[in-house]
């Protein structure tokens, strides 16, 4: 008996060190782990990468487009590619929901991915797979820290435009509000103020900032935690009426470049929406780690990458429930 003890031992130690280490996220239904293609499209990363590089190298606004649409899909249903769909009879679409309805873009760039993928290895990757890489690369190729991506995301069948108009932060929402968005994903105030840290490239529109320079509280006053000769700057492109589409660097010091500026800013009462200023503002939590990452881009990064796989954990669709979309706009007939 003891003998037989001794060999399963023997032979459990011998399975754990062959055991691949892996920064996987368990998942219901399976692992999402980041050699998942690589036997059945070994070029899949590849593909992405190229893909990707090519239109951030064309349009540097890109690069914060692809990060919005992968964080956009996660905090509805998962990080399940549902935001791609289209409307059809049975489907009422994402893309017209409050946060997305003329912002959200990319869609074009994802398409372009799927095109080649579906070539080189035809209903292999899913498309929420496609909007992960997206993003780690997108963060890379701006300068930003690089992570493994686990893989193996399926596909929804389906959208949630109530889910859309609900869950996901928005630009006035109050910081408990917003923390709340975040732990109902299972994720904190840590992730919260990492994840944040994407604002450090791209742009906002007038419109999503403007009550902080009119009428911030209802009151017609200005919101006085914003540098006031930034905020008079700010005006002269964005008027009381009008001028809603008007693009803003998120980041004004290095706006095309991924790095701790934003903190930088948000310590200098420039964060431009108000959820940017209110970690600084109105949590001793979020406030401490805003400083923790001004003072260090290494921390930031760091944290931005465990923050973005966990994120990118957000219940997945694996095994057998969803598909894998012939193309990432529609579901398969």
């Amino acid at each position: 008996m003891a003998q037989l003890i001794s060999v399963v031992l023997v032979l459990g130690l011998v399975f754990l060190a062959f055991s691949p280490i892996c920064f996987c996220g368990k998942t219901t239904g399976g692992y999402l782990y980041p050699q998942f293609y690589d036997r059945s499209c070994p070029k899949a990363r590849e593909i992405v990468h190229s893909i990707v590089a090519k239109a951030v190298a064309k349009e540097a606004r890109m690069a914060a487009s692809l990060l919005r649409l992968h964080f956009h899909d996660c905090f509805v249903k998962g990080c399940d590619a549902s935001v791609l769909l289209d409307s059809t009879g049975s489907i009422v679409s994402e893309k017209g929901s409050n946060p997305n309805r003329n912002s959200l873009r990319g869609f074009e760039v994802i398409d372009e991915i799927k095109s080649a993928l579906e070539k080189e290895c035809p209903q292999t990757v899913s498309c929420a797979d496609i909007m992960a890489l997206s993003a780690r690369d997108s963060t890379v190729l701006t300068g930003g820290s690089s992570w493994e991506v686990p893989l193996g995301r399926r596909d929804s069948r389906g959208a949630s435009l109530s889910g859309s108009n609900n869950n996901i932060p928005a630009p006035n929402n109050t910081f408990q509000t917003i923390l709340t968005k975040f732990k109902l994903k299972g994720l904190n105030v840590v992730d919260l103020v990492a994840l944040s840290g994407s604002h450090t490239i791209g742009n906002a529109r007038c419109t999503s900032f403007r009550q902080r320079l009119y009428n911030q509280s209802g009151n017609g006053k200005p919101d006085y935690s914003l540098q006031q000769s930034f905020a008079a700057q700010l005006r002269t492109r964005c008027p009381r009426s009008g001028g809603d589409q008007n693009l803003f660097f998120l980041d004004f010091a290095s706006p095309k470049k991924f790095d701790n500026s934003y903190f930088k800013n948000i310590l200098a009462s420039k964060g431009l929406l108000s959820s940017d200023q209110v970690l600084l503002t109105k949590n001793e939590a979020s406030m401490e780690l805003v400083k923790k990452y001004a003072e260090s881009n290494e921390l930031f990064f760091e944290q931005f990458s465990k923050s973005m796989v966990k994120m990118g954990n957000i219940s997945p669709l694996t095994g057998s429930r969803g598909e894998i979309r012939k193309g990432c706009r529609k579901i398969n007939s």
